[in-house]
């Protein structure tokens, strides 16, 4: 079967923290689309108004996607095309957007990925750790019982982990790492990566623990912790 009428979804990734960090496609999609599905407006109207685009903008969030997605496919159906972003980064990665998506498909409508900024190779590649394998876990439990299980779980899988969390809970999460691991284990924290302020902690988990507590360290990161 063909695509439905030519219609287009299009994912559109957005910078993570340094507007500079949009491809030249992602704004011509942007400035052509309809409309923008948007995971926040005011994130949303932020970003956009740095490249001057003024767009119709429709939410699509955690709260609101199953009961909207159907209406919000209807109109794009209609328009012939819309771009979806989240508040940052590659779409789709523990943000909302999948119900939309999979709706789409069963359409046959075209999902168009428009690649960019993410937090995930940059963290990969600045880690100086080997990459020739890696175990992608995500975002762990806000609560720590469940998370220590979840990293208990994690410690026999021998790989390079890569573990997401919010800034607020970086301390917590270091602790608790350190607790399962072992202080020697060697990891490395990718702190606001695209900022000024960006920076690689690297040593053992002991030595991360230490600088984190000490600094006081509170912002975007992703933690890679060497098990293999």
């Amino acid at each position: 079967m063909s695509d439905n009428d030519g219609t287009i979804l299009y994912l559109v990734s957005t910078p993570i923290g340094n507007p500079e960090d949009i491809t030249l496609r992602a704004l011509n999609v942007l400035r052509e689309v309809p409309f923008i599905i948007v995971e926040e407006y005011k994130e949303a109207r932020r970003l956009l108004s740095i490249y001057e685009i003024e767009k119709e903008l429709i939410c699509l969030n955690e709260h609101n996607e199953q009961d909207e997605a159907g209406e919000i496919l209807a109109k794009v159906k209609i328009a012939g095309s819309a771009a979806l972003i989240s508040d940052c980064g590659t779409p789709l990665f523990s943000d909302p957007g999948k119900t939309l998506v999979n709706l789409a498909i069963n359409s046959r409508i075209k999902i168009v990925p428009i690649p960019g900024a993410s937090s995930l190779l940059p963290a990969l590649i600045g880690s100086g750790f080997l990459l020739d394998t890696f175990y992608y876990s995500g975002w762990l439990s806000p609560k720590k019982d469940i998370r220590q299980r979840e990293l208990s779980r994690l410690r026999n899988i021998k790989d390079l982990l890569v573990i997401m969390e919010t800034p607020y809970r970086l301390g917590a999460l270091i602790k608790d790492v350190r607790k399962i691991f072992g202080d020697k284990t060697p990891a490395v924290v990718a702190f606001d990566l695209t900022l000024p302020e960006e920076k690689y902690i690297r040593g053992n988990l002991e030595y991360i623990d230490n600088f984190v507590q000490k600094d006081k360290l509170k912002g975007e990161f992703v933690l890679l912790i060497n098990n293999k």
